[in-house]
């Protein structure tokens, strides 16, 4: 073989690892980690909500959506940036534009069962109406366990900050050692809180910041206790530590209620969950049984009765369990 046949050889060979190291650069600064705590903290801070405007497109313009066109849609929205603080709290690396993607992507795949299901086009239609919210309440199953953790964490938090101002630390600088030393979820957001200080944002206005990015009622009494206490003055770390026995004592309190009210919930799913279950394994067995419900009208008009009754029970036993403390 001639010499010019194993140059090519090796060029190719370089050329081909060349191509794979840059394919993996790009990756790991598009998706890796350090790619994904900058996202976070730009997330953070562009639902943090006081920021000027200009400041604000620019974190937008990284949230909502990759599109330039998509981006300027969704900023015309009304209330988005509720919805993006809201994504936000959930802890999901979702943006607002892939969210809507979802919602379309299930909505069009329950729309694509309809030559298949034995079921009239309207019925399957509503059916997947109800079927894009499913993204939605996936987001509000992750923001409502993240700020339970949050409510959990707290207590431990308001303790090492008292801790810390009675070893003579100031106030930022507590905050700072509860971002170092508490885990996440609640432990960023306090750092967040404390290089927001750094940078110069007033303690008052990062702490309602705080308060804007978790939305959690006792995280709220301590927001308000500390810009009291900056006002009037007085003994901080007593506040605190009054705080933290308030929310544990709360909290156990709370947990009592979830164990007795446990057996009322399992009851509502059950109960909720059954009729459509039942009525997917007839149609599977037996597509031509439940056909009487839509082909004759007295069969719908059982069928949005039914429905309606089913709405008002489960919000009947939803008030019923659902105990605030």
């Amino acid at each position: 073989m001639s010499t010019i046949f194993y140059a090519f050889g090796i060029l190719l060979f370089v050329a081909v690892v060349l191509c794979v190291e840059g394919i993996y650069l790009w990756w790991n600064n598009a998706h890796g980690p350090a790619a994904k705590r900058i996202e976070a903290r730009l997330r953070a801070l562009s639902a943090g909500g006081h920021v000027n405007a200009e400041q604000l497109s620019i974190l937008k313009k990284r949230l909502l959506a990759g599109s330039p066109r998509m981006q300027q849609w969704l900023m015309s929205v009304p209330r988005i940036g509720a919805l993006d603080r809201w994504l936000e709290q959930s802890g999901s690396t979702w943006s607002v534009a892939q969210l809507l993607g979802f919602c379309a992507m299930v909505a069009l795949c329950a729309v694509a069962l309809i030559p298949l299901s034995p079921v009239p086009a309207p019925l399957v239609l509503a059916g997947a109406a109800v079927a894009a919210v499913l993204p939605v309440l996936h987001v509000m199953r992750l923001r409502g366990k993240r700020l339970r953790q949050m409510e959990a964490q707290l207590p431990d938090a308001v303790d090492m900050i008292s801790r810390s101002l009675r070893a003579g630390h100031s106030f930022s600088g507590a905050l700072g050692i509860v971002g170092q030393e508490i885990k996440a979820p609640i432990g960023p957001e306090f750092r967040t809180t404390f290089e927001e200080i750094n940078y110069g944002v007033a303690l008052d206005e990062a702490m309602t910041n705080l308060a804007i990015r978790v939305p959690v009622g006792d995280l709220r009494y301590f927001v308000i206790a500390v810009l009291i206490q900056r006002e009037s003055g007085g003994n901080l770390a007593e506040i605190l530590d009054t705080i933290g026995r308030m929310v544990r004592e709360r909290l156990k309190l709370f947990d009592k209620i979830r164990v007795l009210s446990a057996e009322g919930k399992m009851s509502a799913w059950v109960l909720g969950l059954l009729p459509f279950c039942t009525a997917g394994v007839i149609l599977l067995v037996n597509p031509g049984f439940m056909k009487v419900l839509w082909d004759d009208p007295l069969g719908l008009r059982m069928i949005g009765g039914a429905l309606v009754s089913m709405s008002f029970g489960v919000l009947w036993m939803r008030g019923i369990i659902r105990i605030r403390v």
